[in-house]
């Protein structure tokens, strides 16, 4: 497969400046602001098949990003600085694709100096309880997941809530009713 390389990308560009996030280890921060649309940082790496993608996303590479029906990017390669931007449940960015299967991190609205660049990273809902959120924003759900599944994260979590309120209420009411006998 072919490296997509051909746009280098670095620790600092004309949009981005990468260092420690509140988030989650490194992140971008924008240095100017960005208007909505502004194309930020393409999302580089290796281009694999899907078999080869199964294997990486298997032994934990969480740089993968799915391209097309046959192949997926390994954005984990030293020259993919976008690999650090992180997850948001409110992002102000969002990985756009075009034509030529290139992935590009594009402002999704106006970004302030100084403010910390997210995406969604798509997460699928099949193993959600497995990618923790540390967002931090308002309409944060806990977990990193497609934007889609957010409605149905939140019914299960309201579900599991009322289940625990019910069985520490039950629990309190068997300490109580405990009580009263001695």
């Amino acid at each position: 497969m072919q490296d997509s390389n051909d746009q280098a990308s670095h620790s600092t560009n004309r949009w981005i400046e990468f260092r420690p996030s509140g988030i989650h280890g490194m992140g971008g921060f924008a240095r100017a602001k960005i208007r909505k649309g502004t194309r930020l940082i393409e999302y580089v790496g290796r281009r694999m098949s899907k078999q080869e993608s199964l294997a990486e996303c298997e032994a934990g590479n969480t740089f993968v990003f799915t391209l097309n029906d046959r192949e997926d990017l390994d954005g984990s390669v030293s020259w993919n600085w976008a690999r650090f931007l992180n997850h948001s449940c409110a992002p102000n960015a969002e990985a756009e694709q075009d034509e030529e299967d290139r992935v590009f991190i594009v402002a999704a609205r106006t970004i302030r100096p100084g403010e910390e660049i997210t995406f969604n990273y798509g997460y699928d809902f099949s193993e959600y309880q497995d990618n923790p959120c540390a967002c931090g924003a308002a309409a944060c759900i806990g977990f990193i997941t497609a934007e889609e599944f957010h409605a149905k994260v939140r019914r299960i979590l309201a579900v599991e809530a009322r289940a625990r309120a019910k069985a520490a209420a039950d629990r309190a009411r068997v300490r109580a009713a405990s009580r009263r006998k001695k």
